[in-house]
């Protein structure tokens, strides 16, 4: 059996100091059950020097990507307080291993979503939505990892940027995307790579959640996923994501 402690805290200690790792499973052999249990012990540590749970965040929400992975169903990760980057603010390289951008959707929850439910439900639930940006980054050397490992580096989630909250009214099944570098459209899809449907992929965060013991809460965020491949981050550049109806979020590389 995986040793979660100290495993977590070798992830934990190098997300903090930006430091690339060897595979986890590199060592040995741990299982997805093992992996996020890892992640949440991890996650804890973050808890112990006082940030806060804001939500959760949804990963590999493409069908696509769920086949080349040979799994079934998404990966999640825990969202702080500390992992926030304002619209508009600017990040330190530095402070990442291999920063990437997705852009995505955001879920501000009105209410708990305690249980599984259907998308209908899950929207019910919701307060407002914003354009998004993941700022996900690998832990791992050369970015290379089993789906295992994934899980314990938090589902590589590493920050978030969320643009203006507005009403959950626009129908957000097919709403163009496009992400921007220096102003330049680097990656173009829609809301619909996202299972379909963004409200999916939020009715699956709470059946997920639930299944793990921690229910989505009233005022969490819950990011949906990205819409497009990542975008690689380097310094100097400016990122932007746009959604149709919803707006955009956006921040910079220090360089």
């Amino acid at each position: 059996m995986a040793d979660i402690l100290k495993l977590a805290k070798t992830v934990d200690d190098a997300a903090k100091d930006a430091r690339a790792i060897p595979q986890l499973s590199a060592k040995e052999k741990i299982t997805v059950e093992e992996g996020y249990a890892i992640q949440s012990a991890a996650f804890s540590r973050r808890l112990a020097r006082g940030e806060t749970q804001v939500g959760i965040k949804m990963g590999f929400t493409s069908r696509a990507k769920m086949i080349q992975m040979g799994i079934d169903d998404m990966i999640w990760g825990r969202l702080s307080d500390g992992m926030l980057v304002e619209d508009g603010d600017e990040i330190d390289i530095k402070n990442y291993v291999h920063p990437r951008a997705e852009p995505e959707i955001a879920f501000l929850l009105g209410a708990p979503l305690p249980y599984a439910c259907t998308a209908a439900e899950a929207m019910a639930a919701v307060d407002a939505v914003a354009p998004a940006i993941e700022i996900i980054d690998s832990r791992y050397k050369n970015f290379k990892f089993s789906l295992a490992d994934v899980v314990a580096d938090n589902s590589s989630s590493s920050g978030y940027v969320v643009g203006s909250w507005s009403s959950p009214g626009p129908d957000l099944s097919n709403l163009g995307m496009i992400l921007e570098i220096n102003g330049r459209p680097t990656q173009i899809g829609s809301s619909a790579a996202i299972l379909g449907h963004p409200a999916r992929s939020l009715a699956a965060a709470a059946r997920i959640a639930a299944a793990a013991g921690e229910p989505l809460q009233e005022g969490w965020i819950i990011m949906a996923g990205g819409a497009t491949a990542a975008e690689a981050l380097r310094p100097g550049i400016t990122v932007r994501n746009s959604v149709q109806e919803l707006g955009f979020a956006g921040f910079s590389v220090k360089g």
